[in-house]
């Protein structure tokens, strides 16, 4: 029995220590928040940066979806959100999240551009701690005057 607990002592606690400690370097969740302003569901040459936008960052558990982190950030003046993560956080999904635009015409989060996922976890192979985040967006209520004529470019671009 001696034996055991002194086992338990020697292999088990300092791995337990280790676990719960903050990481020496934590990750970095980097992205841009943008405004779609002719409603097109992705960036153009009309899209402005959206600074003083609120991101979050949420990550949850595989098997039952449970919230086991969250963090909020504001983009900055060029519409650029920089998050620190000092958690592993190897299984568990993470995503980073919009929340809100400062902007009232342009607070519609655009479906399947309101999040993006993001890989927090140093067992993976990547080297850095940088995370880049694709760019998630809001659309303007109603479209800006101009739009017919860049989405006539980009079909003459695509040809």
């Amino acid at each position: 029995m001696a034996k055991l607990v002194m086992l338990f002592a020697l292999c088990v606690l300092p791995a337990l220590a280790v676990a719960t400690r903050p990481m020496r370097t934590p990750f970095t969740v980097e992205g841009k928040v943008y405004c779609d302003a002719c409603r097109f569901g992705y960036e153009s040459s009309a899209t402005t940066y959206i600074a003083g936008a609120k991101v979050r960052v949420e990550c949850k558990d595989k098997l039952t979806m449970a919230l086991r982190y969250s963090k909020e950030g504001t983009t900055d003046s060029t519409g650029t959100y920089r998050i620190t993560v000092a958690e592993d956080h190897e299984d568990q999904i993470c995503d980073s999240i919009l929340v809100s635009s400062p902007q009232k015409s342009c607070s519609e989060a655009t479906p399947g551009r309101d999040r993006a996922r993001v890989i927090l976890t140093g067992y993976n192979g990547i080297a850095s701690y940088n995370r880049l985040a694709n760019a998630m967006g809001f659309m303007r209520t109603e479209a800006v005057s101009g739009c017919s004529q860049i989405l006539k470019q980009m079909q003459e671009l695509d040809v």
